[in-house]
């Protein structure tokens, strides 16, 4: 058996936090109802927001989850929020011990006002390779049902894999718990009114979390992803919020290319930045040697394990923005939900229609067979690359340094996306999310020290800059096409691309003229840091955005780690 329940965890029954008992004993209420995906799902048809499309769910995926045969895909309509909302977190281990008890006195009252409801439950197992699977449990109320549905589509409902679960590897964690009410409201100012009353209450060392207010189905999915990542970090890997594959050179025609034997890659970047293309891709836009072949880890959440050299993944599905896939787009092929959509009669039939019509971040959940041949564990990755968009980077950089390779990735710089339920004006402004991942809830310097952990054990670590590189202005950028990105990736994987130092950056390097022009001519002239127009402007901002850099790595929880913080500053300087 994997992990453990709160008894056979708690050697102390009283180490158990107050909240997690809260959890537990909701769980183990005999009101509470067990239902499987099948359920869910017939529930779900008559939850009000839901309609029935005329599109069939993926049979493959509809089948495993013993679902009507010709089952429809369902599309679940929210209301004036449709994306994550960040400010309803509240950690507990991080507030103090008067909060603390505020909190749990509210959580009480909310769960009093949650037991008047008719209560489900359902179990999933997070993780699919046999050395790392965490069973869960998910309780919310029947109104609830679509989201309990997407739940065990989105992970793997545990009477799927039950065998493998009672067999894996023993783990000393607890299993997770996930409880949803989405009708609590509350006025008190202490917690988030951002559109309506809303709490994300998490406890990451007791691996519990509460979503109240809360009907978007990625909250749900992060969720139980930011206690699955807690979890890993607890086992000592590093946590991903990315996307891996593994490429295997071994039957290309040409021996250059058959030598290189297999690589994985793997790119850390928020939505827009172009991680699900770079992880995606069938052949990086046709520039892979003929004979290669690609397995994909997944494209948003895995683990990397350094000390065994491998990677696990944690779910078997994708959830997915629709904004650029119109009706019939081959992906609806493998839908098997979707959120948030409008919907029309397409020849007599009702079908979901992506492109953002009806508002911003439709989302899909799609089976991960559309991403080709996956696998549930590979191997380390050779390369790890930041995904950016930071007009005063050229479109690819290598880091000769490990301290400024893991400081750029504990600074990543992007901009909010509608993703996010954020104020329009918050969309505007350049945010640094460390490695991407803004469901971490433990402390920065864990992270850094797991991604120095894993650059030590062999990965080199370059960036991507996804936005465009300036031209004359920061507004007057120089395109970087998809197509030059994904033929830099495989040029990295081929190991095609020599280089040299960017003495404005010192311990970063850029292609060489020689190189990259074979590859991509002109390249090197396009994007030569010392061709920018208005040269003197572009090194103020270059200085001003890693002078950001540093001010936001001062200002982390990596005060606490001195000499890491001191290693991280001393190798961030612009030479200029």
């Amino acid at each position: 058996m994997a992990t453990k329940s709160s008894f056979e965890y708690y050697g102390n029954l009283q180490d158990m936090s107050k909240i997690r008992a809260v959890g537990e004993t909701l769980l183990n209420n005999p009101k509470v109802r067990k239902i499987t995906a099948a359920e869910a799902y017939q529930m779900a048809l008559n939850q009000p927001g839901v309609s029935e499309t005329d599109l069939l769910i993926y049979p493959p995926k509809a089948q495993m989850l013993n679902l009507p045969k010709n089952a429809k895909i369902l599309n679940d309509c929210h209301g004036k929020i449709i994306g994550r909302t960040a400010q309803a977190r509240v950690f507990y281990n991080r507030i103090p011990q008067v909060e603390q008890k505020k909190v749990e006195g509210d959580l009480r009252e909310a769960i009093y006002q949650m037991d008047a409801h008719k209560l489900i439950k359902a179990e999933a197992v997070i993780g699919l390779d046999k050395d790392l699977m965490i069973k869960a449990t998910f309780i919310t109320t029947e109104s609830d049902a679509m989201n309990l549905f997407n739940w065990l589509s989105n992970f793997m409902p545990y009477e799927n894999i039950k065998n493998e679960y009672e067999q894996s590897k023993e783990l000393p964690i607890q299993d997770i718990i996930i409880v949803a009410f989405n009708e609590w409201k509350n006025n008190d100012e202490y917690y988030c009114n951002i559109g309506s009353s809303q709490l994300a209450l998490v406890d990451e060392s007791h691996n519990i979390i509460y979503n109240f207010g809360m009907r978007y189905f990625g909250e749900r999915k992060k969720g139980t992803l930011t206690l699955a990542w807690a979890s890993g970090m607890r086992l000592g890997m590093a946590a991903c919020h990315g996307g891996i594959k593994e490429i295997d050179f071994s039957d290309c025609q040409e021996e250059k290319y058959a030598k290189l034997g297999k690589k994985s890659i793997a790119f850390f970047g928020l939505s827009g930045t172009g991680k699900s293309s770079h992880t995606n891709s069938a052949s990086n836009g046709g520039t892979m040697p003929v004979g290669f072949k690609k397995v994909v880890l997944h494209d948003d959440a895995f683990q990397i394990d350094t000390e065994n050299k491998v990677c696990r993944v944690w779910e078997p599905s994708l959830f997915d923005k629709t904004d650029s896939r119109e009706p019939g787009h081959d992906d609806w092929d493998y839908c098997i939900s979707v959120m948030n959509h409008g919907m029309m009669r397409i020849n007599g039939k009702l079908m979901p229609i992506g492109l953002d019509l009806r508002q911003a971040n439709g989302r899909c959940l799609l089976d991960r067979d559309l991403l080709g041949n996956w696998v549930n564990r590979c191997s380390f990755p050779q390369a790890i690359s930041w995904l950016m968009k930071d007009s005063v980077l050229p479109p690819l950089i290598k880091f000769s340094n490990s301290y400024l390779a893991v400081a750029m990735g504990a600074a990543l710089m992007t901009k909010r996306n509608r993703a996010e339920n954020v104020r329009e004006s918050e969309l505007q402004k350049l945010v640094f999310e460390p490695f991407a991942n803004p469901f971490r809830v433990y402390e920065l310097y864990k992270d850094v020290e797991a991604f120095i952990k894993v650059i030590e054990n062999g990965a080199d670590c370059y960036s991507f800059n996804s936005l465009g590189y300036w031209k004359s202005g920061d507004n007057d950028l120089e395109k970087i096409p998809l197509k030059t990105s994904l033929a830099l990736q495989t040029a990295i994987l081929t190991d095609q691309l020599t280089w040299e130092e960017w003495d404005m950056l010192p311990g970063a390097m850029i292609p060489t003229k020689e190189s990259i022009d074979k590859l991509l001519p002109g390249y090197y002239y396009k994007y030569d840091p010392k061709r920018r127009n208005n040269l003197e402007q572009y090194t103020e901002l270059l200085k001003d955005r890693f002078g950001q850099r540093l001010d936001f790595l001062r200002q982390s929880d990596l005060s606490l780690k001195l000499d890491l913080l001191s290693n991280l500053v001393e190798n961030v300087k612009v030479n200029a």
